[in-house]
């Protein structure tokens, strides 16, 4: 009999122990972010966090490095359940909602005082967006301006339109843009980039500092143009479906820890692009300053690109509201 109570015992044990770890919810999260860069440092940092909070509870595998896929692909690839999040640049923000683009439109913002006074405010509309869409936005961050890296000097907008021009793969609006504009776009994964600068299929990538240095693409491209063509907005973002499984009370520490994780991003790539461009220099990159009289060429060319993007890809309504509310914070500053 006591046989018979001590086994009883045992397997009600077992019982009660099999839905703690049937609890334990695994994240994959996808990220260009090459491992060991500063991206790649934050998201681990975020995913042992969320660890930490959970009292393992949840677990985040990051896939860094593409191998996930791009940007894209990674929003495909979270819409089947093949991952359940990851951060995003603005071309996988873009393939869910398309209103974000208006944050990254061409010469329309200057700073970053700028992006941060006109995000903080449109934020909510974008979430809600990305919401009905079936994602949900953990932390927003940024990775610095995008300048041209080419393999030849590029000051002024002729310097650049002989060049083929690396523009993301999907992104049919933008592609129809830069040939409305007279360039020589070629739509590639972002996986392609090295390949494709070796292989002489693109001479020009529009992107970062810190991204140039963490995929080695400015020693192929050792050119780059001192000119901010526009902020590189990103985001951690999860599926509707995994934050669902979120038990509830861990919901505003995960959230709390992403943020987190969000601002010091903001913080430490601002001050991380100017570094990589100086270690960049120090291993054959070549700045090419931008005069004020091709600063306008280039202003007048990114505006004669947005009547193929306004209220066509870029919802007009969005587009009009951050150039409001960069205006309404130019003029703050000025009256200071």
């Amino acid at each position: 009999m006591k046989r018979i109570l001590m086994g009883v015992l045992v397997a009600t044990g077992l019982l009660l122990a099999a839905p703690v770890h049937a609890r334990t919810l695994t994240i994959k999260l996808g990220t260009l972010a090459p491992e060991g860069s500063s991206f790649y440092r934050l998201i681990r940092d975020m995913a042992e966090a969320w660890q930490e909070a959970s009292g393992g509870r949840i677990r985040v595998r990051i896939y860094p490095g593409g191998v996930a896929g791009d940007d894209p692909d990674m929003v495909r690839k979270m819409r089947v359940g093949q991952l359940q999040a990851a951060a995003l640049s603005g071309a996988g923000l873009y393939a869910i909602a398309p209103e974000v683009q208006a944050l990254q439109m061409p010469m329309m913002l200057a700073s970053h005082e700028e992006l941060d006074y006109v995000r903080d405010r449109v934020a909510p509309r974008l979430e809600a967006r990305i919401e009905a869409q079936g994602f949900k936005v953990l932390a927003w961050g940024d990775a610095g301006w995008v300048h041209f890296f080419a393999q030849r000097p590029v000051v002024r907008p002729q310097d650049l339109r002989p060049l083929r021009l690396f523009v993301w793969s999907g992104d049919s609006a933008y592609v129809e843009a830069w040939k409305a504009a007279g360039y020589r776009p070629v739509a590639l994964p972002a996986t392609e980039i090295h390949t494709g600068l070796q292989s002489g299929l693109i001479h020009a990538v529009p992107t970062t500092p810190l991204a140039a240095l963490a995929f080695q693409w400015f020693g192929l491209a050792p050119h780059m143009t001192a000119l901010r063509w526009a902020p590189l907005v990103g985001a951690v973002v999860i599926t509707a479906d995994a934050w669902g499984r979120v038990p509830d009370d861990l919901k505003p520490l995960l959230l709390r820890s992403a943020r987190e994780a969000g601002a010091r991003l903001r913080r430490e790539s601002r001050q991380l692009g100017d570094d990589a461009v100086e270690v960049m220099k120090r291993h054959g990159l070549v700045v090419h300053p931008v005069p004020p009289e091709a600063r306008v060429e280039w202003e007048e060319s990114a505006r004669a690109g947005y009547a193929r993007i306004v209220g066509g890809a870029v919802p007009a309504e969005i587009v009009a509201e951050v150039e409001r509310l960069r205006d309404e914070y130019r003029g703050q500053a000025h009256r200071q």
